[in-house]
């Protein structure tokens, strides 16, 4: 007999759909991101990076007018105050970098050589700095760290995920999936 669960313990097709996706190419472009140096002289990875990444920014900004248009799933089980509040943090954090790092990426590649073009379609327009402005040095700085700290999410992210299903067998990975 299949496992029935309760709609209201699950996200809804559009917010798995966009986590998916999102997830996914989160994971390709951090995979991009560290792979740049290394291989610059062998394959061109920041073309494909750059265009993922304004991908992201597009649908996370999608993705958060979904999630105040509908309401979160409850839980199964009640959450600990940490771990909610932990949880709330780690998702808000997500959010916070998918649209940050796409910014602070368009912003110190807005005085490149090559445009940033979207898979080659279209391109983006530079935003408005000059080479040496100190906010473009320091948004390529920024933008290094924070990619490190989204992938340090997405590890905790994952980890606790498995946690759930595989330690507290609590149900929780159901709402995503």
């Amino acid at each position: 007999m299949a496992d029935v669960v309760d709609p209201t313990l699950r996200y809804n097709r559009g917010a798995r759909l966009f986590h998916m996706v999102i997830a996914v190419l989160v994971i390709a472009n951090i995979a991009l991101g560290l792979l740049h140096d290394p291989l610059e002289h062998t394959i061109n990875l920041i073309a494909p990076h750059k265009s993922i990444g304004v991908t992201i920014l597009v649908l996370s900004v999608l993705r958060l007018f979904w999630r105040f248009r509908w309401r979160t799933p409850d839980y199964r089980v009640p959450l600990t105050r940490g771990t909610l509040i932990l949880s709330r943090a780690v998702h808000w954090s997500f959010y916070g970098l998918m649209i940050v790092l796409p910014l602070t990426g368009w912003l110190f590649t807005s005085v490149a050589k090559r445009p940033t073009t979207w898979f080659g379609l279209f391109r983006l327009p530079p935003l408005p700095v000059h080479k040496g402005d100190p906010i473009v040095d320091l948004s390529h700085q920024g933008h290094t760290l924070l990619g490190y700290a989204m992938a340090a999410l997405v590890v905790l992210h994952v980890a606790a995920a498995l946690r759930h299903q595989f330690i507290l067998k609590d149900g929780l990975l159901r709402r995503m999936w």
